[in-house]
């Protein structure tokens, strides 16, 4: 029977239906138990991950028998594609399965950005009433969306924003010009700088690669748009955290919402522990309940097929 070790959360349905017909080992708290991980993959023909696991020449090292790596997400840059590769190893995404729950918490969180009402409980109960300067709060009609990538969880995201009247325009040096995507979607094709210089609200859905590291830096930051918002779900290294914070202290941006940093868990204190008008979320953004049971779905069924087991 076929080994199947799980590393990090997983829906239990999706757990069920793998422990019907594989020897399952399913430990989430291996994520931060590394050498407990490494000693069960021996005879371990999948391993299931989300993004903590890290999935390098150590652990591939450790799992001689390993045949297909599945990944609770989409993002890969916490996997070593290319050394499972060469090692005739499959690597399976949930593609597709959490991108209505990533495209609804940009667009929430722009909203609660823009209109900037939403912080004011400690001055609520401490008998304040700030209601001259939440007041001030902008609505999303005619406002414009820039997203900084234009891939499915992009598209989908502009949808959600033009039912609520938004423009959007988008940068992706993937998609020429002339591309089709364009016309069908609406959205207006810009340069970088442009589309940092124009928007109201930013939002970033691009891999960590070397390309894009601290591809928002200070001085993209200075160049957006005065009191314009910034939302990251993409992953963190592509924000310059250190930059962010100096900016959201000099008012540059009127409000920014991290979902992903450069080093998670985050620590405490740090450079963003007193930035003002900043959201922090613990990587969460496109694990809604309902994006949890499709993903988890989604890597079981292909982890079962890649393997060549049935129920």
């Amino acid at each position: 029977m076929k080994q199947v070790c799980i590393s990090e959360f997983m829906d239990a349905d999706a757990v069920a239906v793998l422990d019907a017909c594989v020897r399952l080992r399913y430990e989430p708290g291996w994520v931060d138990q590394r050498d407990a991980l490494l000693g069960a993959l021996a005879q371990t023909d999948a391993l299931i991950v989300r993004n903590r696991t890290q999935v390098d020449t150590e652990l591939l090292d450790a799992a001689p028998a390993l045949r297909v790596v599945g990944r609770l997400g989409v993002g890969l840059d916490n996997i070593d594609v290319k050394s499972c590769e060469a090692r005739g190893i499959r690597v399976i995404p949930a593609t597709g399965a959490n991108a209505r729950s990533v495209a609804e918490y940009v667009v929430t969180t722009a909203l609660m950005l823009l209109r900037g009402a939403y912080q004011s409980d400690a001055a609520m109960v401490a008998g304040k009433w700030p209601r001259a300067r939440l007041s001030e709060g902008r609505e999303a009609l005619g406002k414009t969306l820039g997203l900084i990538g234009f891939g499915d969880i992009g598209r989908l995201t502009a949808r959600l924003a033009q039912a609520l009247g938004m423009q959007v325009v988008a940068h992706d040096p993937a998609l020429p010009g002339d591309h089709p995507v364009w016309r069908d979607t609406g959205v207006e094709p810009m340069k970088l700088e442009a589309l940092l210089a124009s928007a109201d609200a930013v939002s970033l859905h691009v891999p960590l690669v070397p390309a894009t590291r601290h591809l928002i830096n200070a001085e993209r930051l200075r160049g957006m748009k005065r009191g314009a918002v910034l939302v990251n779900t993409a992953r963190g290294g592509v924000v310059d955290e250190t930059a962010l914070a100096a900016a959201l202290h000099e008012g540059l941006l009127a409000g920014a919402a991290l979902d992903v940093f450069e080093a998670e868990p985050l620590g405490a204190g740090g450079i963003l522990a007193h930035a003002p008008n900043l959201v922090l979320t613990p990587h969460i953004a496109g694990v809604s309940f309902e994006a949890n049971v499709r993903v988890s779905m989604m890597i079981a069924d292909a982890v079962k097929n890649a393997l060549g087991v049935q129920r």
